[in-house]
Parts: structure tokens; sequence; C-alpha cells
């Protein structure tokens, strides 16, 4: 039961029999001020700011929950996709005016727009949740007054005029602030269409209460407009209840009852309204001002010390010698929330704090804040959630899900696993993998293919915490009736809203992939038109080269080689893959500047590579045209030295020569060494079989070694300055050759030298090639100093003709 004022605030009638209360959500002392209003006025309606598409529904709310609970309400057509959240809390205005309102015989209505509505969504922040008052518009209004009353913060100031405060002339304080911070604000024209449509509730309400007052609450942003609107349309005939506006022809839309917890309450966790610090506030409700105090003093030191903070009597002793001194210096009649959070900080922390104390401001945590705050905020927060009552109607998906688990045998808190080539163990893992992409909790996948040519064929799922899962079922229940459906919905706007995240390009890429191969994942039913199509026009907004390719090395592996989820030869993935290639060619001929070696974009040809070999058939672009995009790449001056390598790579891959490599190599060894390095990585990494023959015979042709001889040739030619300047990018050039390909070079060049020997011993040096180089150069330098001081065949040294360091590795 709420703690009782000892005093009660008159009401402030309109002149037509209106009161109207503006309220701060989830403040106690506005909901007692409402139960109040209730008990005194004994009004013929109540009228509170929620969705009217619920008034059929409020015995369905008033069932007897646990609370907090929230109205979960849904949109979705072919432009737009909207969620909203109307969260109710024992100490709610809105909770109480619906309990206290029915319990005095009122007629009891919902009287804003629904959740789905346009005024919601298309503002310039739209609003994800109903109670998110947007504060930003009339900051400057409380920044003035937490000035005037010395306070950090606007929730630090309301707690201080209206929380703490004594409650005679409780509603008078409310009007002014709420008029004060309004101002002369223009509202946006969703909260007028919100304002114009509740005040038609006021008017109907009024020419049916016969004489009888009428109790509007809503928040107080809206109360000073709905005063005027109320009345602007002159004296109250006959005028009937608003109509409840109702989705568009094609549109889908709905609201269920969803258990809310605390913790998703709470302003530091990222709520967007009311006020943080829950668990304080329901202690306010129950106990009253000064016991909540003391309520939050207790749970805070429960909590530091059960997390094995140090906290002793002495610093329980000071710390409410703080918080007392603090609340009297502040002029607080009872201890407040700041206080009691004030007075722990400065009797606990004794070290200078990275971050400001959070409840100095409003938001989510910043990193680096000390550990104890955060437990002191946990603390003060609570661990409540909220449970609905057995008989609350649930959506459609809850009971499929449900039924599917129950098929495939998984059940909750047990692993699970799936043999993805038997039947059964194939639509386990489907069901498994839609409730993930879903975000429904219960289980994680830890071992499983994490791409469509990964050789695995089992996967293995152990339970995880299902905190919030009845939640997360009911409002996936947007998305669809049945699982699969529900899936495919989801990831199709997961697609769409890749680009209007406007993330980095590799990160957009990296969720296209993703999307890709979690539809899969899903069941080949998942892969739509409708989501196909949305990756084909996401990929032709992406501007890099590496983040394309890696959406073309997923949707072609998938095409080309998977079996096991019936994907291979898919019409819709080649439409895919043909758009990707398109994508890749197009990038790379546009990609001038750089230097070094980026693997993405050689991966991105190589997909391209891959893709004009195995599915050309499925291909608008002919292998003839792709050559010759590639000769002018090669060709280009302007564009990286990687890149022309590997689209010469990609020339000699499809057959359209590359006998030109050697005069290449030559031309860039004699102007950039550690060029040539970046240009042989490109070239190797798409055509190290065709441009050095080790793979054997190409096209009818024999092998080709002249490459490798004129690379020989070239390295042993350079000067000991050249040689480690190019040295790291030539090592990485040849490290897309395998260790058995790396011998057989190594064995070509002893041959090169008649030496014999093991190749393999070459290759497993004691040393870092590079430290030998440097090793060489350091020696030559020394030879160098030896003869410009005469001293090059002087006593000690054997007239330069030892073997150095290097000579042999080199």
């Amino acid at each position: 039961m709420p703690a009782e004022h000892p005093g009660r605030t008159p009401a402030k009638q309109h002149p037509d029999g209106a009161v109207f209360v503006g309220v701060r959500h989830h403040s106690p002392a506005c909901a007692r001020l409402v139960a109040d209003l209730v008990e005194t006025l004994r009004p013929a309606h109540v009228l509170v700011e929620g969705p009217a598409d619920m008034n059929p529904r409020l015995d369905e709310l008033l069932l007897g929950h646990e609370l907090p609970v929230a109205v979960f309400s849904h949109y979705r057509d072919e432009r737009r996709t909207a969620t909203s959240w109307t969260p109710l809390c024992d100490y709610s205005p809105e909770w109480v005016a619906l309990t206290r309102g029915r319990a005095a015989g009122a007629q009891v209505h919902f009287i804003d727009l629904p959740a789905w509505h346009p005024a919601f969504t298309e503002r310039a922040e739209p609003l994800a949740n109903r109670f998110a008052d947007a504060e930003s518009r009339y900051a400057e209004a409380t920044r003035r007054l937490c000035r005037r009353f010395d306070t950090d913060s606007v929730d630090a100031l309301w707690d201080r005029i209206v929380e703490v405060a004594p409650p005679e002339g409780l509603q008078e304080r409310l009007d002014a602030y709420f008029d004060l911070v309004r101002g002369d604000t223009r509202a946006e024209p969703g909260d007028r269409a919100r304002e114009e449509y509740m005040a038609r509730w006021v008017r109907a309400a009024l020419a049916r209460a016969g004489g009888r007052p009428v109790l509007v609450v809503t928040g107080g942003f809206h109360t000073p407009a709905l005063r005027t609107l109320a009345c602007a349309g002159g004296p109250f005939g006959e005028e009937e209840w608003p109509a409840v506006p109702r989705p568009p022809a094609g549109a889908l839309g709905g609201s269920f009852l969803v258990p809310y917890s605390f913790r998703q309450l709470d302003a530091f966790g990222g709520y967007q309204s009311g006020m943080p610090s829950p668990g304080y506030y329901q202690l306010l409700w129950e106990r009253g001002p000064a016991a909540a105090a003391d309520g939050l003093l207790e749970q805070i030191v429960g909590r530091l010390r059960g997390r094995r903070i140090g906290v002793s009597t002495a610093d329980l002793i000071a710390a409410r010698s703080l918080a007392a001194g603090l609340a009297a210096m502040r002029g607080h009649p009872v201890q407040a929330r700041t206080d009691v959070l004030d007075g722990l900080a400065g009797a606990l922390i004794s070290e200078a704090l990275e971050q400001p104390l959070p409840w100095s401001g409003r938001g989510t945590l910043a990193p680096g804040t000390d550990p104890a705050v955060v437990e002191m905020l946990a603390a003060s927060t609570g661990d409540r959630v909220g449970r609905l009552h057995p008989a609350t109607p649930a959506p459609p998906l809850v009971h499929d899900v449900a039924a599917q688990l129950a098929y495939c045998g998984v059940e909750s808190g047990r692993a699970a696993a799936a043999d993805l080539t038997d039947p059964d163990g194939l639509a386990r893992s489907r069901v498994l993998h839609r409730l993930r992409v879903l975000g429904i909790p219960g289980h994680v996948r830890e071992s499983g293919p994490t791409a469509g040519s990964d050789p695995v064929f089992t996967e293995r799922w152990e339970p995880a915490a299902a905190h919030g899962r009845e939640a997360a079922l009911i409002e996936a229940g947007a998305h669809g009736a049945r699982l699969d459906e529900a899936a495919a919905v989801a990831l199709s706007e997961r697609a769409r809203a890749v680009a209007a995240a406007g993330g980095s390009p590799g990160a957009e890429a990296g969720t296209l992939s993703a999307v890709l191969f979690d539809a899969v994942l899903c069941g080949a039913d998942t892969l739509s038109a409708e989501l196909l199509g949305t990756l084909s026009a996401r990929i032709a907004t992406i501007a890099e080269l590496g983040p394309a390719g890696e959406v073309l090395t997923t949707a072609l592996h998938l095409w080309r080689h998977d079996r096991i989820y019936g994907t291979a030869g898919s019409p819709l993935l080649a439409g895919l893959v043909d758009e990707a290639v398109g994508r890749v060619l197009w990038l790379a001929e546009g990609l001038h500047g750089g230097s070094g070696v980026d693997p993405g974009r050689l991966q991105a040809l190589a997909a391209a590579r891959d893709a004009l070999r195995h599915a050309e058939a499925v291909l608008t672009l002919p292998r003839a045209a792709a050559a010759d995009t590639a000769r002018r790449i090669a060709a280009d001056a302007a564009a990286p030295a990687d890149l022309r390598g590997a689209a010469l790579g990609l020339r000699r891959s499809l057959g359209c020569g590359g006998g030109e490599a050697a005069g290449r190599a030559r031309a860039l060894a004699a102007t950039d060494p550690q060029e040539l390095g970046d240009w042989l990585a490109g070239l190797f990494a798409l055509a190290r079989d065709e441009i050095t023959g080790l793979g054997g015979t190409v096209d009818g042709d024999p092998p080709a070694a002249t490459l490798l001889d004129t690379l020989d040739e070239i390295v042993t030619a350079m000067t000991g300055d050249d040689f480690l300047t190019g040295l790291p990018a030539l090592r990485q050039a040849f490290a897309w050759f395998p260790p058995r390909e790396r011998e057989r070079i190594a064995e070509r060049l002893l041959e090169r030298r008649n030496r014999r020997g093991s190749a393999r011993s070459l290759l497993r040096t004691s040393a870092d090639p590079l430290d030998l180089a440097r090793a060489r150069a350091l020696e030559e330098n020394v030879i160098r100093l030896l003869d410009r001081s005469g001293l090059r065949n002087g006593p000690g040294v054997r007239d330069g003709s030892a073997p150095r360091a290097g000579q042999a590795q080199r």
C-alpha cells in the first residue's frame, strides 16, 4: 500500500467541470495526488494518456498482474515499421488513475492515439516509448530552474520541489512547473495531433458527465495545451466519443501486454522518460520519503557488502552523517535520493573519479565509472521483474514457438544438439536459429558451420539465461504469427536497416553477409524474393571493394556448395551473385591511390574470379568483358600496386594473357622494390598456379618458370638497401603460397644454382629473415666504414673474405 500524505491538495477544477492533472510519468508524488483527487472528486470519467485502442481490453490490463508491465504496440507496412512501449508500475500516475478510477465507479478511458500512429514516428526524434516527453525541447527552462534551486540535474530538482516536498499545494506547484517548462514552445506536428485528439475525448466526456467532474491525467507537457483545446469548440453538446484510428489496409498492427522490469525503467539504463532509480521510488511509494531514504541506504550497503566492497560501521556512520548534512544544506525536509547517494560516495570513495557521479546528470553510465558507484546505482534500480497473469492473451507466435520446441525436443535449461545431415536435426537447428535471429533468449550456439562451404555438419547449443524470454516472445509476435514467417520478416528488416543506420561500408557489408547466412541457417524458405531483393539493392550502395567482396564470397559459397541447407543452385542466390560481381568489378576499376596490401580487396577479386569460372551461366557480365576490365585496371598507374597485380592475375586466370608478368616485375623493381612486393601479392593471390607454373600445365601451355626465374635474378641483383626495403613486402607476397609450394620454389632456386641440399631446411631458419637482412646491412655498413678508414686489411681483418651472416640466407 502506498504511504499516505497527511494533507490533501484541493482540486483545481476547470469551469466546465474538467480537472487537468499534469504529471511526470512514474512519479510517486503525482500518483498520490491522482489517488487523492479520485477519492475527493468521485469523477464521472477518468481520462488517461495511453493508447485508445486498448480501451476494449482494459479488463485484460487489470487482470491482476505483478507490476511492472507494459503495453507493447507494433505496426508494419511496406514503408515503415514501428514499435512502442507504454510501461506501468505501482507508482505510475496512469496506473493509479486506471485502478482507483475503476474502483470509484468512474468510466475509465485511454485517450491518446495508438502507438503505431505516425504522430509518434514521423517526427524529429521518433518515440520508442509513449511516455518519452522529450525534455530536450524545454531544457533551457529546466536549466534555469536548476540554477535557481542550486541542483545538478532535473531529477534532483524534481525530487526537491515534488517528491520530498510537503504535499500541500502540490497541484499548484505542478501547474506552475509545467506552464514554465512548456512556455511558448511550439509543439511538433505529432504532439499537436495527439493533443487535439485527446482534447476531443475531454469534450466528449464533459458532454456525458452530467455535471460531475472529469479527471484528465496526462504528461505535464501536454496539460497546458489541453486546457485550451478542450474549450476551443464552445459549449458542450452531445459529442461522440472520438473514433480510434485503425491501421490502413495492408498494414499489420496490434498491442499486447508484456512483462517489464525496473532495469528497463531506469533512466541510467537508457529509458527515455520518467525517473531514474526505480527501486528507490518504489520505496518512496510504499513507505514515504523519510523511510525511503533509510531503505535505500540499507539496500545499497547490502549490495556493496554482497559484492565484497567493504563498508565498515564507521563508513556507514559517516555516510548517514553526510547525507543528513547535505539534506539540511540543500533545504530538503527529509533526505532525498541524491543526498543518500552523495553521502555514500563521500564516505566510501577516497580517490579521484574518472567520471562525474552519474546522478549529477542524465543518461547511461559512462565507461570508467567507479565500481562502487555502479553497484550503488544497481541497488537503487532494484531487480523487480513483472509477471503477467496466466489468463493474459498472447500473440499466436508464442503458441507456435511452444509447439515447435516440443516437436523438436528442445527443452528450456537443457543443451541441444543438431545433426545437420538428419532431417530432424536440421529442423531442430532451424527452430533454434529462428529464435536466435528474433532475439529470444534461452540457448546459445557453441559450435556449428560458419559459412556456406564450412565442412561442419553438427551443431551444439548450450542453455543460457532466459531472463526476459516471455517479453521477447510477445514482442517478436509483431513480426508474424508463425516462427518461420517472423524470422523472415526480422531478417528483411535488418537488411533494410543497414543503409539507414549510416555505419561504415565495412560494417554494412558485414551485416549484409550475416543477414544472408542467417537466412540460410533459418531455412531456405526464409530466402524470400523480398529479402534477396533488399540485399541486392543494398549491394548496389556499398562504397568499398573489400566489403562488396565479402558479400560476394558468402553468396557464391552458398550458391555453389551448400547441400545441407538446400541453397546450392538457388535462382534467388544466383541473382545476388550476379549483382555482387558487377559491383566488385565496378568498384575495382574506380579505385585509385593508396599503398600496401589490402587482403579485403584481393579477396574481392578472387571471389569475382571464382564466380566467373564457376557461375558464368548465371552472370549477365560476359567473361570477355570482365577480362577487359581487368586489363584496364592492370595498366592503370594510378591504381594501387596490389590491385594492379590482382587484375593481371584475374586476367591470366580467365585464360586471357598474363605473359607480361616478368616484364612488369622488372619495371617495378627498377623503380620501387617495395611496390614490387605489393604487386606480387595481388598477382599471387589471384593466379599463383597459372603465373608460376607450380600447378602444372595451364590451358595446354607448358609450366611457366619465367616469372620465378626473373624474380630470382631481380632479388640477386638488388643492393643491400633495396633488398632490406623490399623484403617485408616480398615476404608478404610469398605468404600466399602454402608450405608445400614454397618448398617447390626453394627446390627450383637450388636447381638454378646447381646446388644440392634440403629445400625444406631453407624454409626453417633459426632467426627471423628480417633480422638476418638487417644484420647483413649492418655488416656492409661496417665494411664500407673500414674501407673509408683504410682498415679493411688491418690486423684482425681477414681481407673481408669471411662469409657474412646474411649471405647464405639471401
